[in-house]
């Protein structure tokens, strides 16, 4: 019988560990204002203690810096302002449910969107892992990730959000 509840207890830490351990791989294209263009490869995130773990394998990105966001909106597509197609635009604004309305980084209390910047290497790839802390997989589902043309200041000056740039890439992550 003390087996059986050794067991019984082994298999509920095995079970927390694999929850906690919940990972989703996000395909990611490059955009422009005509629509999504060829896929530049993947994001892969899971949940860690410290936060979201975020694994980029990326390719054909101009070196350097980038801003890296959870936006509000599952899309990718291009949408019209001020009489013009913005790249990515349908994915809406940062992903911010405590409507903060403030850039601040994935360490401040702003948007909740913000990731740590992504670094592109010289010849275009990017695959550094970083941390998200405040995010978990969840709060991902239904929402699209982008990456901007720009290095981010996670400030709200220069507009916009921090100068940043266009939207150059855009993944959709499933609601499910």
């Amino acid at each position: 019988m003390g087996r059986t509840f050794i067991f019984a207890g082994l298999g509920l830490v095995l079970a927390a560990g694999q929850a906690l351990a919940a990972e989703l791989v996000i395909p990611v294209n490059a955009i422009d204002a005509n629509g999504i263009g060829a896929g530049i490869g993947t994001v892969t995130v899971r949940d860690t203690k410290g936060g979201l773990m975020v694994m980029p394998k990326l390719s054909g990105l101009t070196p350097g810096p980038h801003g890296f966001h959870v936006h509000e909106n599952p899309s990718c597509q291009p949408k019209e302002q001020d009489g013009k197609m913005v790249p990515g635009l349908s994915a809406g604004g940062h992903y911010d449910p405590a409507k903060a309305a403030r850039h601040e980084g994935p360490w401040g209390h702003g948007h909740l969107g913000d990731l740590p910047a992504l670094a592109v290497n010289g010849d275009g790839t990017a695959t550094d892992a970083m941390t998200a802390p405040k995010l978990k997989v969840s709060d991902l589902k239904g929402r699209a990730v982008i990456i901007h043309a720009g290095a981010d200041n996670y400030a709200d000056q220069p507009k916009p959000l921090g100068g940043g740039g266009g939207r150059v890439a855009c993944g959709v992550v499933p609601a499910k």
